[in-house]
């Protein structure tokens, strides 16, 4: 038997207005779900005052104290109670919800952190005394005279005293402090130009300063390289190519790495909408959508993406915590993280990440040293074989002083002639104003190991090419340009499969015929809730035309946009290079070789087969003798 409804009452409930309290703690677990949206509404605040040094102090992360320090503009004293009102706000003046142009527009924040917290203001404006004011658990005090030389200092402690069954929904200490170093990462990636810095004084004292970001000098792009280096890593500076795209008024810049720096998870994905980190499908997908070509399934692109727009094409006020945002046109922005990202990449060419070559060489330890017993393991240091090497006038004076003296009856001989290589028959010498093969970047084949492998000679070190990889890689982009240029040839169905869909489906296809026609998928309406396909792609050969069209529904369903169809024929274009490609255990002559090289060096995308692993490794010269205890 069914128990009764507990929401159906016998009584009539009372409609009766909410307290100011209540209301703030509502509004505070919209915007303040962690010590972490606590951080990045109060540092959005001190950047929306032009701050241009931010210095943020948790302890217990951020449960027990925030304190964000900053020299911005300041708080007038007598605005101090008027900003912690709810709904009261200098960023906009109501008039226009779209034309924002700051982080904080809500008025919702400081008033939400005063009721389930305590919060305390101190503040001085330029020319001004300094004031403060405190409130706790939603009871406001009076403003205070406070001692301060310019800025803003806010400071919250016991983070959700006021409700503590919040409280029971956080995580450790060490979680919610990794949370809060998170978001003052992405916000120092967005300000390249401003200085961070993160200290934990949890157990008191100094503490130890957790994150730390200068600012950065120099243009946008400098500076942003700079900073990007300071929080992701040198790698990924060293491996990211520069991206500066522009699109039916969404610019785009910043920095997305090579296919050879990829990731297990999408870790190292920074999404930016007009300076604000966002988190949005929509983009992720389309940064996805660009390394499709080039990435497996299991890996994942690095990119730090900026967008920026007029205010008007983007609606950052749907949802009180601004993570989220929705363009006006998502089509035109997925567009252009895509095109922008594929033609950054064809343009890097054969040019692989460094990090294959750190691999490589890790891969290649010296025997490590024992303790000297039987069976000891490696418990010193590398093991060298040679002695130091002397400087050139030594060993110079050292090779004459051991040098034998020559007898009168040699006087008469010459020279023994010195050993000499000697070129192999098939190797043609190039003509004298030709440039010499080792100045290439990718240098000049010397010979093949295992009949699968290329050894060539670069002027500053070597090369070690996959010859099935590569030529996979410059098979596979020859298709794909012969099927640009043609066009996806289309077999017509002998009898058109009929589909029945919702009207809404039906709706989203005819929207996007015209693209999938061009992809050699013919689709028309055919009455009512259902479609007909009359042609498919010759090249899936047969198809279940039904379950393609569902497939394609729930990518434009879920993204927008629907790439099912062009990953099909791709992957059906990356088979048939691979099995048209040089195979492996195929002896080469070292024209053919010096060919598939300088062939490489023209293609797009050819430092990683279709499947996103490096098809060569480059090792210079300093990284080999280092190898051998030569420096």
């Amino acid at each position: 038997m069914m128990r009764a409804d507990p929401k159906i009452s016998e009584t009539r409930p009372e409609i009766r207005q909410l307290d100011e309290a209540a209301i703030n703690r509502i509004a505070a677990g919209e915007v303040v779900e962690r010590p972490a949206s606590a951080v990045k509404e109060l540092v959005e605040n001190a950047l929306d005052a032009g701050a241009t040094r931010i210095e943020v102090t948790i302890a217990d992360g951020g449960k027990g104290l925030i304190r964000v320090r900053d020299d911005g503009w300041g708080i007038p004293e007598a605005a101090l109670p008027l900003a912690l009102s709810r709904h009261a706000t200098s960023k906009i003046d109501g008039s226009d919800l779209l034309n924002i142009h700051t982080f904080g527009f809500r008025g919702e924040a400081l008033p939400s952190l005063g009721a389930v917290g305590r919060l305390r203001i101190t503040s001085r404006v330029a020319g001004q005394a300094a004031a403060e004011i405190a409130v706790s658990g939603g009871r406001m005090e009076d403003v205070r005279p406070a001692a301060l030389s310019s800025g803003t200092v806010v400071e919250l402690r016991d983070l959700f005293f006021a409700t503590p069954a919040r409280l029971k929904f956080l995580r450790t200490d060490r979680a919610e402090g990794q949370a809060v170093t998170d978001v003052m990462k992405r916000l120092a990636m967005a300000s390249p130009y401003v200085g961070f810095t993160l200290r934990d004084v949890t157990g008191g004292g100094e503490g130890r300063v957790v994150f730390r970001a200068d600012p950065e000098s120099g243009d946008m792009f400098d500076a942003l390289h700079g900073r990007l280096a300071a929080i992701i890593g040198r790698d990924f500076a060293d491996n990211a190519l520069r991206i500066d795209a522009e699109r039916e008024g969404l610019h785009m810049i910043g920095y997305a790495a090579l296919p050879t720096y990829s990731r297990g998870a999408a870790v190292s994905q920074f999404l930016f909408v007009n300076g604000r980190p966002v988190r949005d499908k929509l983009l992720t997908g389309a940064l996805r959508a660009a390394y499709m070509d080039v990435l497996s399934r299991d890996r994942h692109p690095a990119a730090a993406l900026f967008i920026d727009c007029d205010p008007m094409l983007v609606d950052v006020n749907v949802h009180p915590a601004k993570s989220e945002v929705r363009f006006r046109d998502p089509g035109i922005a997925r567009g252009l993280i895509v095109s922008g990202l594929r033609h950054a990449l064809a343009e890097a060419g054969h040019r692989a990440s460094s990090t294959v070559a750190g691999a490589t060489l890790g891969a290649m330890r010296p025997e490590p040293m024992g303790d000297g017993s039987m069976g000891a393991g490696p418990t010193g240091p590398a093991r060298v074989y040679q002695m130091d090497r002397p400087s050139a006038a030594a060993r110079v004076a050292s090779y004459q002083g051991q040098a034998p003296e020559r007898p009168a009856s040699f006087e008469g001989f010459g020279e023994m002639p010195s050993a000499r290589y000697e070129p192999q028959p098939d190797v043609v010498d190039p003509a004298p104003d030709a440039p010499r093969l080792e100045s290439y970047p990718l240098g000049a084949a010397r010979a093949q190991v295992h009949e699968n492998y290329i050894v060539a000679q670069t002027e500053r070190g070597m090369v070690l090419v996959d010859q099935h990889a590569a030529h996979e890689r410059l098979v596979y982009e020859k298709l794909k340009a012969q099927m640009a240029e043609n066009g996806v040839a289309a077999q017509a169905l002998l009898i058109p499969e009929i589909i029945e869909l919702s009207a809404g489906d039906c709706a989203r296809l005819e929207e996007f015929a015209e693209e999938l026609q061009a992809l050699g998928l013919t689709i028309e309406p055919f009455g009512g809730g259902a479609v007909a396909v009359r042609e498919t792609p010759a090249i899936l050969g047969e198809v279940d035309a039904k379950a393609l069209v569902l497939d394609i529904l729930d990518e434009l369903a879920d993204a927008g946009d629907s790439a099912t169809l062009k990953a099909r024929i791709d992957a059906i274009l990356s088979r048939v290079a691979c099995h048209g490609s040089i195979r492996s255990g195929r002896r080469m002559r070292v024209e053919e070789m010096n060919a598939l090289l300088r062939e490489m060096e023209a293609t797009p995308m050819s430092g990683q087969c279709n499947h996103g692993r490096p098809t060569y490794v480059e090792l210079k010269l300093s990284d080999i003798e280092r190898l051998f205890g030569r420096t």
